[in-house]
């Protein structure tokens, strides 16, 4: 496995074990949610971590990676609500709620390392903002997207951009986790 894949993972496993311990907590209380529901929470995410980036202050106190975590793991409820059509049950046993958010984690992680591989890592060179941006950008395509009724005439559609949000916000937190915090 090489350092990205490494690195990814270890991203995701925090992640995961976020994911397992708000759903002993709440349940899957968020499977009442749209998927546009949804990625108006995203775009909550990804606008504070852009204010807080912008201005240099945090007032609330949680810090920007925990951010880009509720990203990834709102990213995979997305996914799962826009995909898994034929689950119709709100509560979802833990066991269930797992095996999902681990078969589109490993469908990102593919993805990620696919176009990894053909964009050479240029993600590495790229700095924390930009990732922010790029996600703020895919949250209005997708918003417009639902907009048309998730119509789209030669783009992606809305679970693409839900993936790639997801495979940015890895990136950010891998630098995030690699940069020294400054004092």
């Amino acid at each position: 496995m090489n350092q990205t894949s490494l690195e990814y993972t270890k991203v995701m496993n925090v992640c995961r074990d976020i994911f397992l311990k708000k759903t002993k907590d709440y349940g899957t209380a968020w499977r009442i949610l749209r998927p546009s529901s949804l990625t108006d929470q995203l775009f909550i995410k990804a606008q504070r971590i852009r204010t807080i980036q912008e201005t240099g202050e945090n007032k609330v106190g949680e810090d920007v990676e925990d951010e880009f975590r509720a990203i990834v793991n709102y990213c995979i409820m997305a996914i799962i609500q826009l995909l898994e059509k034929d689950l119709k049950e709100l509560e979802l046993d833990p066991e269930k709620a797992l095996q999902l958010y681990n078969h589109y984690a490993a469908e990102a992680q593919s993805l990620m390392e696919r176009k990894n591989h053909d964009y050479g890592e240029a993600w590495r060179d790229m700095r924390v903002s930009s990732l922010t941006d790029l996600i703020l950008m895919k949250i209005l395509r997708i918003k417009q997207i639902e907009d048309n009724d998730g119509q789209t005439i030669m783009s992606e559609g809305i679970d693409a951009n839900y993936f790639d949000m997801l495979n940015y916000s890895v990136f950010a937190l891998i630098h995030l986790t690699n940069t020294p915090k400054k004092k």
